[in-house]
């Protein structure tokens, strides 16, 4: 047995809600319940996650500010000396939003899926989420300044992926305060794990190699402004391939689902315990020993390219999944 203390790292998906329908959704946010808890509860879940110690905790969902309660969470986290972290879409913030979660958040990172209207909008599922995002980016140079660094995430997909360059270009000249641009390489989870979104839209060997290529990377940074820093991903980490994971040390992160129950593997369905009934370091403890399940292992271990791991993620998520989780996944649309 390991000997864990806890994760350093807890992804909080802080509710289900969310005013898009992006295509590659992991959590399916928007489709389901939103599981959102009120303040007083948002409270104790924070001081239960707080017993881990962790060094950092990102607020996600969904789109976290759309929960009442969400800056009385992170000032509660920075109290502790825990870095947060926010990732939003951006489609809610106006000004006096954007001050209160610069005033609230270490780092503040906006989902961008395109250089285009055309391509993000289509990605995100819903027209004038590409201006919304801009315009959230636009407010968070003007208040965040140097003061709180702020960044873009892009998820990258075979729609988007000829993008790369230019949104790389546009973001850089736009946004002088800008930190940094990340583009990670969707992995299949949730709505990305269907079959015929995995076929599709998934990168090719050849594009998830070439993302990450040296030579491809420097001419991103050759486009942007040299204190932007841009960086590329396979997220080939968030498979938690048995070869690449073996100790609690190779992956110290976590995830929670909005009503404090605990994923076992970040990425995957099925919980092991809720922060809520469950002490905390039990909870983490399940969470690593599922790691080494022989099913797991089975699954995971044949899986090299984007569609056998896909597989493997349906596998994983029907075996461990609960009954509504089961349901869910049964009544996913084909990819259109």
């Amino acid at each position: 047995m390991d000997s864990v203390t806890g994760p350093e790292d807890v992804i909080w998906d802080i509710t289900y809600a969310c005013p898009l329908r992006c295509s590659h959704c992991y959590s399916e946010s928007g489709r389901r319940l939103a599981r959102q808890l009120g303040p007083a509860d948002l409270m104790r879940l924070t001081e239960a996650v707080l017993r881990w110690h962790p060094r950092s905790v990102t607020i996600s969902g969904g789109e976290p500010l759309l929960v009442k309660g969400v800056f009385e969470v992170a000032h509660r986290l920075g109290e502790a000396g825990v870095e947060r972290l926010l990732y939003t879409s951006g489609w809610t913030l106006d000004e006096a939003l954007a001050r209160q979660t610069v005033a609230n958040f270490d780092r503040i990172i906006v989902s961008v899926d395109g250089a285009t209207a055309a391509v993000h909008d289509g990605i995100r599922g819903r027209r004038g989420s590409f201006d919304r995002a801009l315009n959230a980016l636009d407010l968070l140079d003007r208040v965040a300044g140097d003061r709180v660094p702020f960044g873009v995430d892009y998820t990258v997909i075979r729609s988007n992926f000829d993008e790369i360059p230019d949104a790389c270009e546009l973001l850089g000249a736009r946004l002088p305060h800008l930190r940094s641009i990340s583009f990670g390489a969707a992995v299949p989870a949730g709505l990305a794990s269907r079959a015929d979104f995995a076929e599709r839209e998934l990168l090719t060997e050849e594009q998830r190699k070439r993302l990450i290529d040296p030579g491809f990377v420097a001419g991103l940074r050759a486009r942007a402004p040299g204190n932007l820093r841009v960086s590329t991903s396979d997220n080939r980490i968030l498979q938690m391939h048995p070869d690449r994971v073996r100790s609690a040390a190779d992956f110290p992160a976590v995830q929670i689902e909005p009503d404090g129950a605990v994923r076992a593997m970040a990425i995957y369905e099925g919980t092991v315990g809720n922060l809520f009934t469950d002490e905390p370091d039990l909870v983490w403890q399940r969470a690593v020993d599922r790691w080494r399940d022989p099913f797991v292992v089975a699954a995971l271990g044949p899986a090299h390219t984007a569609t056998q791991w896909a597989e493997a993620t349906r596998r994983i998520d029907t075996r461990y999944g609960s009954d509504d989780d089961r349901a869910r996944i049964a009544r996913r649309p084909a990819h259109r």
